[in-house]
């Protein structure tokens, strides 16, 4: 259950390709959206502020200029030589007719100094006390006393002997400045109209945003009273500046040298960022669709790219026992399939090989077996048995043929009893020790045999009949040119974690080339895999080598087979020895 449980949260393939590259395409867009804002939004909406702290600048610039040229009027009215004189009889003129004739002067004068082109409503002189002399137009809404106008324009405002002043009454804005000769001695004032609408004419079509112009007293010189109000009019501390208000507009502020007014320029802010966020929407849409289109790609690819993936896979579950010889798309789309699919066909025929080496290893025990079975059952073997028994039973040897019908019938049973199962290696010394017994009913005295392992021996498995051969081997060949007694003992040693079997008589031995000869068979046959030729099939030869296989089929290369020739003094025969290690489950 818990297997299933963590196999259950695992992502497949395609899911982690696909998060991998999509996170690789999420960090090359956010770069991209980064360096949009670092490299072109920010430097963009910074020259755009910029602009429009220019724009309030020119503004700024463009009112100036006409109050300059008022002032520059002015001049040209002080640089008259009459004027001074015309001021001061006018001034003194008692009666009516000379009285005219000093305004007529004046107002000669002021036309002069206007010449053809006129931009103002009116142009005023007032006495030294302020009282009003004459008006070039005579608009009929002047002042009479300049005082009066002066004092109800702002609490505060003082009033410079040189220079001029800008009072705004209603729509007029009016220039004064005094008219003084070279000494600085007063004669009077004089008074230019300017009209507020031209003004404000004068600034508009140069910027999308309201245009309103404060003096340094926070009275509003030009522009709607209404939109003013939103303003909060504070002594500016730069000449120049721009800061956004409450209301999300930008408020740009120019201060005029000259005339201390401050021209603000109120814009919103969408209308001066408009364009910035046009470029930005345009990158996010712009990213938006890159990053779907992308999505889509990094899905069909890896789609397409793990499909061969996909249909391998398919193609291992529906291998099993009966069609090994499958075969797999063999068309992979890159070189990393090729070799996955190289890999896979090459684990095909390798599963292939082991199930031929298990099939053949079965073949193997099951002519191993006949061979063993017919071996102990044939004809003349069963015949000098039942010889046997019966000539002890005619010696009224109950007991003996008691016996022998025992390990007669427990030999059979041994033999044709499961003959798939693997046995222990204690089984395999019983059912000896039976073959053994009847055997030396035929050689009594002369055969000499001796079984000795430990209670460990219950724990070593081996294949079924694979020590018999080797017994039968020493009676049937060893002993023919040796005198008796013949001896033949099995000993079953344990140490290290490898049990040993040896198997030694006392006969006459092995040839060197015989021993050679043998060991290169077992080396040459494998597992059984590698038949040999001409290979003979009796128990002599066959018995041995198929026992040697039978065992190196189950324990693979944790066993060890030798056979050599003993070389004691007082030894004779030859000694088949067998190591392997005591780890289970090598078959």
């Amino acid at each position: 259950m818990a297997k299933f449980i963590h196999r259950a949260t695992q992502f497949s393939l395609q899911t982690k390709v696909f998060l991998t590259f999509l996170a690789l395409l999420l960090f090359v867009l956010g770069c991209f959206i980064v360096y949009v804002n670092i490299v072109v939004i920010r430097p963009l909406k910074q020259k755009t502020e910029q602009d429009t702290l220019v724009t309030a600048t020119k503004v700024r610039e463009q009112v100036d200029l006409y109050v300059e040229q008022q002032n520059q009027m002015s001049q040209r009215i002080l640089s008259s030589k009459d004027i001074f004189v015309t001021m001061d009889k006018s001034s003194s003129a008692h009666g009516n007719y000379e009285r005219l004739k000093q305004i007529r002067k004046l107002k000669d004068i002021m036309f002069q100094a206007i010449g053809p082109s006129m931009n103002i409503k009116d142009m005023s002189i007032y006495d030294k006390q302020g009282v009003l002399l004459t008006s070039y137009l005579g608009t009929g809404n002047l002042p009479a006393i300049l005082n009066t106008m002066v004092e109800n324009s702002s609490v505060g405002r003082e009033w410079e002997g040189s220079g001029f002043i800008l009072v705004r009454q209603s729509d007029t804005i009016s220039f004064i400045r005094t008219i003084n000769d070279q000494n600085g001695k007063v004669y009077g004032y004089l008074s230019i109209q300017m009209d507020q609408v031209y003004i404000q004419k004068l600034t508009e079509g140069v910027t999308a945003g309201d245009v309103y112009i404060l003096n340094q007293q926070g009275e509003q010189m030009t522009g709607s009273e209404t939109g003013a109000k939103s303003l909060k009019w504070a002594k500016t501390s730069t000449n120049e500046g721009l800061r956004v208000d409450e209301h999300n507009n930008y408020v740009t502020h120019a201060t005029s040298p000259s005339t201390g007014w401050i021209t603000y320029i109120v814009t919103p802010r969408m209308s001066v960022l408009g364009s910035i966020q046009s470029v930005q929407s345009m990158s996010i849409l712009l990213i938006t669709a890159l990053m779907l289109v992308s999505f889509v790609y990094i899905f069909l690819t890896t789609r397409n790219l793990l499909l061969p993936i996909r249909k391998l896979r398919s193609q291992i579950w529906r291998i099993n026992y009966s069609n090994m010889n499958l075969k797999v798309d063999e068309r992979p789309k890159n070189n990393d399939l090729l070799l996955l699919n190289e890999a896979f066909q090459d684990l095909m025929e390798r599963l292939q090989q082991s199930i031929d080496r298990e099939k053949a290893a079965l073949h193997e025990e099951v002519m191993a077996r006949n061979s063993a079975l017919q071996a102990q059952i044939a004809p003349h073997f069963i015949h000098n048995v039942l010889y046997l028994i019966s000539i002890a039973a005619q010696e009224g040897k109950t007991k003996l043929v008691s016996d022998m019908c025992k390990h007669l019938s427990d030999s059979l049973r041994y033999i044709v009893s499961s003959p798939y199962a693997h046995v222990t290696l204690a089984d395999e010394l019983e059912h000896t020790r039976h073959y053994l017994s009847l055997v030396q009913q035929k050689y009594e005295e002369d055969l000499e045999w001796d079984i000795s392992a430990d209670a460990l021996a219950s724990e070593i498995r081996l294949p079924r009949l694979v020590i018999q051969p080797f017994v039968e081997n020493c009676i049937e060949h060893a002993f023919s040119n040796t005198a008796p007694p013949w001896r033949i003992r099995i000993t079953v040693k344990q140490y290290n974690g490898l049990w040993a079997l040896e198997i030694k008589d006392n006969g006459e031995g092995f040839s060197p080339d015989k021993i050679r000869e043998i060991l290169a068979n077992v080396q040459e046959s494998g597992a059984g895999m590698n038949p040999l030729p001409h290979h003979p099939t009796s128990l002599g030869n066959m018995g041995i080598l198929n026992s040697v296989n039978r065992l190196k089929l189950m324990y693979s290369n944790r066993l060890f087979f030798n056979i050599y020739n003993n070389h004691a003094d007082e030894e004779r025969g030859a000694t088949i020895q067998i190591i392997g290690s005591l780890t289970k489950d090598f078959y």
